[in-house]
């Protein structure tokens, strides 16, 4: 029976996030399981989600840090002393990242005494960024034990982040939603009985829509943010070899970003802005009404040139559950839910004639395509179900709430000096 009093300390970057939706199924299960919940959003949102207060970091309460950090580097140099070190021997990766981390910092400053007057059982920080920095301080200082997770912005973007191994080094244990992130954090050092895979998941898995006997045109929809590692220029001359090839199509994508007016160009030039539609951001109803109507979901992710890249998209998985068929690039973590041919179909973005074969072969090929649609239902439901793997997630909570803290590791990891 799971304990009732397990306190935890969530801290996001931001919560709740439009389009960060693996995170509040992970919240909802954690109340479910009954852990009492403190939320914490550093940047942005607040407020309560699923009658749960959100408590947003009030910024002008980083002026308290004037009088705190003369106070932290008096009376716990010990902590204060590998920070400053760090900062004068270290480059960040990006501005950004050096900002996060100050965040995170900043935010432990602050907080140090709440936590100190009331601590959780447990502070998890749900990305390696700024939440973890938070994390490594506040346990530090105050002697609690603290989990993190880390999956793919916060490993890969300019190598990952500045004080990654740090502060997983002290961590309880580490969250990775994909094998990818898993074999990346052991091949940095990371220990491997510390790094715990445990996937993402649907809440109920949604009726499978039937297969449309005459899928032409072929409905194609895809979801994401509009960034580079979403390779949505490749996307566009796919549409173009598509067309060219007299495969008769409809796409749709859902999603914004910097990119809108580069890719409204693109499909100009490619000649499909006719037969493309972007839809802007749209809430996750829509998003499912949209599933509904395709017939191929596509992902053509791509590394960034920052080194950043997907881990496994929650909308592959959502979208096997729904029966709609998956096309994916070998970038990131996808095949590790779309194996080709068997639950899907995976070509290499530079292979465009790969692309306007495969839908062809799922806009024709009944046999193949109740084939790969009834294994991709079977796979995300045996991995996929987040009832069963936030129970997994809620156990390493209980284990790492029950161990004692020795704050010496960080000190002396080869990273630190």
């Amino acid at each position: 029976m799971h304990n009732p009093r397990l306190k935890i300390a969530y801290l996001f970057t931001t919560f709740p996030k439009n389009t960060e939706t693996f995170l509040q199924r992970e919240i909802i299960a954690m109340h479910r399981l009954g852990a009492d919940l403190r939320i914490y959003s550093f940047w942005g949102g607040g407020g309560t989600f699923c009658g749960l207060p959100v408590r947003a970091f009030n910024k002008w309460r980083l002026l308290e840090l004037f009088w705190i950090i003369p106070w932290v580097a008096f009376t716990r140099w010990d902590v204060f002393g590998i920070l400053l070190r760090g900062l004068l021997t270290r480059r960040a990766p990006s501005w950004i990242n050096f900002w996060e981390n100050m965040l995170g910092a900043g935010f432990a400053g602050v907080f140090y005494r709440a936590f100190k007057k009331d601590p959780p059982s447990l502070i998890h920080a749900a990305w390696s960024g700024a939440p973890a920095t938070a994390a490594w301080c506040l346990s530090r200082l105050n002697k609690i034990p603290y989990s993190a997770a880390a999956h793919a912005y916060d490993i890969y973007e300019h190598g990952g982040d500045w004080w990654l191994l740090e502060k997983l080094a002290d961590a309880r244990f580490i969250h990775t939603s994909t094998a990818m992130g898993r074999a990346t954090l052991v091949q940095r050092g990371v220990p491997a009985d510390k790094v715990r895979l445990i996937r993402r998941g649907l809440d109920a898995f949604p009726i499978m829509n039937p297969l449309r006997p005459d899928r032409s045109p072929i409905r194609i929809v895809c979801v994401g943010r509009l960034v580079e590692k979403k390779g949505f220029t490749h996307q566009m001359r796919i549409y173009g070899a598509l067309r060219d090839a007299g495969v008769a199509f409809e796409a749709r994508i859902i999603g914004d970003g910097p990119l809108r007016e580069t890719l409204e160009q693109t499909a100009a030039k490619n000649g499909v802005a006719d037969k493309v539609t972007l839809m802007g951001h749209l809430a996750l109803p829509e998003v499912w009404r949209q599933l509904q109507w395709a017939d191929v979901l596509i992902h053509t992710g791509v590394v960034a040139r920052s080194g950043d890249r997907d881990g496994l998209p929650n909308v592959i998985p959502e979208a096997m559950s729904a029966g709609v068929l998956v096309i994916t690039s070998p970038a990131a973590a996808t095949t590790e839910a779309i194996h080709h041919g068997e639950t899907g179909l995976v070509a290499d973005v530079e292979d465009i004639s790969a692309w306007v074969t495969d839908m062809r072969r799922l806009a024709t090929d009944d046999l193949l395509a109740e084939s790969l649609r009834a294994e991709a239902r079977r796979w995300v439901e045996e991995n996929f179900d987040a009832h069963k793997n936030a129970s997994q997630l809620h156990a390493c909570f209980e284990l790492a709430a029950q161990t004692t803290i020795d704050n010496t590791a960080s000190s002396h990891h080869p990273e630190a000096s």
